[in-house]
């Protein structure tokens, strides 16, 4: 019983320390703006996921972008997540942080994989991306969100 109470608390320890964040607004079903604990305002790309362009300057709106950007409002949105950053990895070339994002203890770059409104992303390798693949396949076999409304659309890439 001794054990389970001490790994119990160094769980909880290990939670409270945990960098959080105030959900601000969604750019797009990928990238947030937040309120870091600091008082600053950063944007934030979560690592290992794709989502249809919706804001893309140089891009037209893809099939499904509306859907996953209202999926991520939806998920996040106004609420208090946690931030986990790559060892190494910080930020993008456009400035935004990199992190992997936690509400609630959930992945929500996970869901929005499994729910089928992201893809994983593969040109950078990370630490999750043998189970986002996985989330992916099982996501494209259920043809789930953007694998049954979007295949053989010419404007959404889908990567293998």
């Amino acid at each position: 019983m001794r054990v389970c109470i001490v790994f119990l608390s160094l769980t909880l320890l290990g939670c409270a320390t945990s960098p959080r964040a105030q959900v601000l607004r969604v750019t797009d079903g990928d990238t947030l703006h937040v309120l870091l604990s600091d008082g600053t305002e950063r944007n934030v790309r979560i690592i290992g996921i794709d989502t249809p362009e919706t804001v893309h300057p140089r891009k037209p709106v893809q099939c499904f972008g509306p859907e996953a950007s209202k999926r991520m409002k939806e998920l996040a949105q106004g609420k208090t997540v946690e931030l986990i950053k790559r060892e190494g990895e910080d930020e993008d070339r456009y400035g935004r942080l990199l992190r992997y994002i936690m509400l609630d203890g959930r992945d929500l770059g996970a869901l929005m994989i499994e729910e089928g409104f992201a893809r994983a992303y593969r040109p950078f390798m990370h630490p999750k991306i043998r189970e986002y693949r996985e989330l992916e396949q099982d996501a494209r076999s259920r043809r789930a969100g953007l694998w049954g409304k979007c295949l053989g659309r010419s404007r959404v890439t889908i990567s293998s």
